[in-house]
């Protein structure tokens, strides 16, 4: 009779408790991986911009040139700011100062002076050297939200990059001497 028993092979029972087990695991793996890829999303674009402002800072250091930062709700840019015209441009032939926007699902929200400001979704138009027009006196003129100096000194600031989704958000912080340090995870 053990015979018998040996070679029956699994019941329908524990083939389906295997199939279970399993399937718990690979969804487990999947939904782990789908978590790191979106802190892993935050946190890569954290260290780029973080990065692009360290670059920046050098730059004027430098170069004595001053700078700034417009920060969108989803994107951001750099501007240059001449001193013969007394306005704010694009830097020019410059690709890594060109404007970038966060992958889709990501946001900014910005603090200056631990008050939030209120981003616009399109960048603002700069000043035309040329418009002496009139209203051009008018006319609000631009001015980017951070600024670096060709000093070395900036705008102090706390960035939070967020995917409102998910409620996840990653901190960036900059004093007034240029340096910048990374926050703790923090829900909105």
């Amino acid at each position: 009779m053990s015979n018998k028993r040996l070679s029956r092979g699994f019941t329908l029972i524990e083939l389906l408790v295997v199939i279970v087990i399993v399937a718990t695991i690979t969804s487990i793996a999947v939904l782990s991986t789908g978590l790191v890829g979106d802190d892993e999303a935050l946190d890569t674009e954290r260290r780029r911009l973080a990065t692009l402002i360290e670059t920046v800072q050098d730059e004027a250091l430098f170069q004595g040139r001053e700078f700034g930062v417009e920060i969108m709700t989803s994107a951001y840019r750099f501007v240059e700011f001449d001193p013969l015209t007394r306005q704010w441009l694009d830097v020019p032939f410059d690709e890594l100062y060109r404007m970038r926007q966060l992958p889709e699902g990501l946001e900014f929200d910005l603090y200056i002076d631990d008050k939030r400001v209120q981003l616009l979704n399109d960048p603002q138009e700069l000043s035309d050297a040329d418009d002496d027009g009139p209203g051009s006196a008018d006319a609000r003129a631009y001015a980017p939200h951070l600024f670096v100096y060709a000093s070395g000194e900036a705008s102090a600031f706390e960035i939070r990059i967020v995917r409102p989704q998910t409620r996840q958000e990653l901190i960036m912080r900059g004093d007034i001497l240029g340096e910048i340090e990374f926050g703790e995870d923090d829900e909105i």
